[in-house]
């Protein structure tokens, strides 16, 4: 199944619980939305804080400037406040012209209690995914359970899991509503969303980018790694989630920017009396290798082809060749 915002609503055996089976967005603590600055008086700090300790990094906007690492804070959300920890200052914005945006409010700092709370909280989630994972294998489902969050202030445990196709789970649902007594969602995530949650290392030796600071996923298609020149390789050009490199869409772009005006492979080139083929651009020098009648290839740099002659094509779809000197 693919990740959508639909969702349906079992009815809970117990008349005070609500049960939501939903499908993952792919936002985490239930916001997705950037946070504007305005409203917000005062001097402004900017800090880097994780919901978890093994968690994604956001930046965060507060009016305590003196915050330091480790320190627990309290964060807003839209179900209350949720307990993060700063791992530092957030770069400054080099940029003036910009308004500087942040994707959590830091409310105030934790209390000594909020902050023992916090710590038992891994180990709570750790819990429910044991129980839930036995659950999974009682009831013989099929689908594998990914992550477990639990809001702060107790109200609802949210089962992030990944299945092949549709599951019926609502007596895994009811089994859980029974054992913690309190709201259940099951989320169903992709791919790409399950290794997000799960993070690890990519094939250029650096954490993930969708684990360390992606919030959302771009479309990656073929298109973009042909446009890049890369091999088209599925294990060169797949991540870890064995879908397309998110990195694909980061210099696409530039990469189509560079190409606009350059002669295309394949077509001929006439600089001076002399006519040339085209074989290859290299968008980022803004050369194009090309080769003469005789077979001999050359680099040309932009001050020579950027002038020249490109011939037109027939109407058949085939390139006029050369005329003999």
């Amino acid at each position: 199944m693919n990740d959508g915002d639909n969702k349906d609503v079992v009815p809970g055996p117990l008349p005070d619980v609500v049960i939501d089976v939903g499908i993952d967005t792919g936002t985490d603590m239930g916001i997705d939305a950037e946070t504007s600055l305005k409203g917000l008086e005062g001097n402004l700090a900017f800090y880097r804080i994780r919901f978890r300790r093994e968690g994604q990094e956001f930046t965060a906007v507060s009016q305590v400037a003196d915050l330091v690492r480790d320190e627990g804070v309290m964060v807003r959300t839209d179900h209350g406040f949720e307990p993060a920890v700063v791992i530092g200052g957030a770069p400054a914005c080099k940029n003036s012209g910009c308004e500087r945006r942040a994707t959590w409010v830091i409310g105030r700092q934790a209390t000594p209690e909020e902050s023992q709370r916090y710590l038992s909280l891994a180990s709570q989630e750790e819990h429910a995914f044991t129980v839930c994972d036995g659950l999974i294998e009682k009831h013989s489902l099929e689908m594998s359970l990914v992550r477990v969050e639990r809001f702060f202030n107790g109200s609802k445990m949210i089962f992030y899991f990944t299945a092949d196709n549709r599951v019926d789970f609502r007596e895994l649902v009811k089994d859980l509503v029974q054992e913690f007594r309190t709201r259940v969602e099951m989320r169903q995530v992709g791919v790409r969303h399950e290794t997000k949650m799960l993070g690890g290392m990519g094939t250029c030796g650096r954490e993930l980018c969708c684990s360390l600071f992606m919030k959302k996923f771009e479309s990656v298609s073929i298109k973009m790694a042909k446009e890049q020149d890369l091999p088209l390789n599925p294990s060169k050009i797949s991540g870890v989630c064995n879908r397309l490199l998110c990195c694909l869409t980061y210099e696409y772009d530039t990469y189509r920017r560079q190409r606009k005006g350059m002669p295309k492979p394949g077509g001929f080139i006439k600089i001076g009396d002399e006519q040339l083929l085209v074989k290859r651009q290299n968008p980022l020098q803004e050369s194009i290798l090309v080769g003469n009648q005789a077979g001999e290839e050359r680099l040309l740099i932009k001050k020579e082809w950027q002038n020249c002659e490109q011939l037109k094509t027939e109407k058949s779809g085939k390139r006029k060749k050369p005329e003999d000197e």
